[in-house]
């Protein structure tokens, strides 16, 4: 009699094919676990023997023996004689909860071959590939002395593809090579601690008034100029000295023998406390100038030879934006005898002085910039020889001025000021010298390579003529350096000089310019060409003095 499907029935066969797979996963998943390698919890022992049993890349392992495998992983043996009884009970004897096979099949009709996992899959294809292993040979016994193998036998290519490891390691830091500024400046001499420069000038001079007298006299002569500059390489405090010398002498035209050297040496030293000490010392030899307010006797041949000697010492304190200075300063004069044209000398000691001054400074720094100061000065100057009937020359000085320094880096530095000055004679029938006092020193650049000075002076100069009390001098001087190129440097200065006599309405007036070009063949060695001009005017000799230089020569430096 044929079976009715019902909903109900189709229902409930639906319900327990789910229910079977189910029940066939949940006992599958040991075997996936155990396939997958993800059964059971890895301990950190487990982990180090696998690290430690592995073998490098670098150094092979021989593959162990069939009979070392077997040792290492020996087949399963049961423990007793009920391990392995579920495998013998047949499946005919296996309680079901499901109904029979044939009659489901002819209720629900034939359903498709279910496909097999592919783990299964996969074990059983390598299982049937798998060949039975051949009995393993008898090894032979190993002979007793082996041939001893290659190091690199076992690896032949590995030591030409593993790179050397003592590889040449480039610089940490690889600065490029620094360009001279200036190739052509002089690299100076080490003296111990000090950078020493020295520079050679020879050549010959022209000039239009040899003697520098109302009545030119022309000539040719030879110049020697030797200069030294030593600057120290301290670490806290600095000195400076500079020295020069030049002797000038006829080859043709009026004989003259003209000497000349100075040097002047400057020491700054920084205590504690923002104090400062500055000492300086300064030497010039030279023949008297021909503007010289002191008239010698027609019969003098040469003016003599004058020897000036300079020195100060100061002291300078910051006091926040205060600034504070003492300085103490010294001034001698020594004049030689002039030579008489019927022989003999005339003896200049009554012109031998010595002046000794102190100066205060007080300033307040507005800014890093500018700092306005005051400035008082008193000192005596004293003559070492009165001549009888004479006057007694010897005064007292003071000097008041008001000034400002000036500190812009290296386009503006220096400093200048304006005051009054006057000397009181101790002879009453000499008046006193007075008048305005001018000084500066200024340096600026308006680009590389241009430096453009500007100096200025007062000086008050005494006299040998009787009842005269002497003159003051100002000057003035603007300067120009320039590169023009590296090998090419011109300078040019113009001065003027400005004499009033105290006692008289008399007054010189003195134009100097001078220009020279310089042209560097290499660091050591160069070619010098040197113009220079002077004009004097003066009231009290109703004459005037004209001389033009010509100058042509080499320079060598070290």
């Amino acid at each position: 009699m044929p079976r009715l499907r019902t909903p109900s029935s189709r229902l409930l066969r639906s319900r327990a094919l789910l229910l079977s797979a189910g029940v066939v996963l949940v006992a599958l998943a040991p075997a996936f676990s155990q396939e997958a390698g993800l059964r059971g919890e890895v301990t950190e022992a487990d982990i180090r023997r696998d690290l430690v049993s592995r073998p490098s890349p670098l150094y092979p392992v021989t593959p162990p023996t069939p009979e070392e495998q077997r040792a290492a992983n020996p087949a399963y043996v049961p423990e007793g004689p009920r391990a392995t009884e579920e495998e013998a009970v047949p499946a005919e004897t296996l309680s079901t909860l499901f109904s029979d096979a044939a009659g489901d099949a002819a209720a629900l009709g034939e359903p498709e071959a279910a496909e097999r996992p592919v783990g299964v899959r996969k074990r059983e294809s390598e299982t049937e590939a798998v060949p039975e292993e051949p009995a393993a040979e008898e090894e032979e016994p190993a002979s007793a002395n082996p041939r001893a193998e290659k190091v690199d036998s076992e690896d032949e290519e590995r030591n030409i593809r593993i790179e050397p490891e003592n590889v040449r390691t480039a610089g940490i830091e690889s600065p490029e090579p620094e360009v001279e500024e200036n190739p052509y400046a002089p690299l100076g001499l080490r003296l111990g601690t000090f950078n020493v420069i020295t520079t050679l000038e020879q050549g010959l001079t022209w000039t239009s008034n040899a003697t520098y007298s109302p009545q030119p006299k022309s000539a040719l002569l030879s110049e020697s100029t030797l200069r030294l500059n030593a600057a120290s390489d301290w670490s806290r405090h600095s000195a400076n000295i500079n020295a020069y010398g030049t002797y000038r002498k006829s080859i043709s035209g009026e004989p003259v023998t003209d000497p000349s050297a100075g040097i002047d040496a400057t020491l700054n030293l920084d205590f504690a406390d923002d104090l400062r000490g500055i000492g300086k010392l300064g030497y010039v030899l030279k023949r008297e100038d021909a503007d010289s307010p002191v008239e010698q006797p027609e019969t003098v041949t040469s003016r003599p030879i004058r020897q000036e000697i300079t020195g100060s010492l100061g002291l300078e304190k910051d006091v926040g934006k205060l600034r504070f200075a003492a300085t103490a300063n010294l001034l001698r004069l020594d004049y030689s005898d002039a030579d008489l044209s019927e022989g003999g000398t005339l003896s200049q000691r009554e012109r031998n002085s010595t002046l000794v001054t102190g100066v205060l400074r007080a300033g307040y720094e507005i800014s890093p910039a500018i700092t306005p100061f005051l400035e008082l000065e008193y000192g005596r100057r004293s003559y070492d020889f009165t001549p009888e009937g004479g006057n007694h020359r010897s005064s007292d000085r003071m000097a008041a001025r008001l000034g400002t320094e000036l500190d812009l880096g290296e386009k503006l530095s220096g400093e200048l000021a304006l005051g009054y000055v006057t000397e009181n004679f101790d002879d009453a029938a000499l008046s006193d010298i007075s008048g305005m006092s001018a000084s500066a020193d200024l340096s600026w650049s308006p680009q590389r390579g241009t430096t453009v000075g500007f100096n200025a002076s007062t000086e008050v100069e005494g006299t040998t003529t009787a009842n005269e009390s002497g003159s003051v001098l100002y000057s003035g001087t603007v300067s120009l350096q320039r590169e023009i190129r590296a090998n090419l440097s011109a300078n040019a200065s113009l001065g003027l000089s400005w004499r009033d006599y105290a006692s008289t309405p008399d007054h010189d007036l003195t134009w100097r310019g001078e220009t020279s070009l310089t042209w560097w063949l290499n660091r050591y060695a160069g070619v010098t060409g040197r113009y220079r001009f002077e004009h004097l005017t003066s009231t009290k000799t109703e004459s005037d003095t004209t001389v033009h230089n010509v100058f042509l020569g080499v320079t060598l430096q070290r």
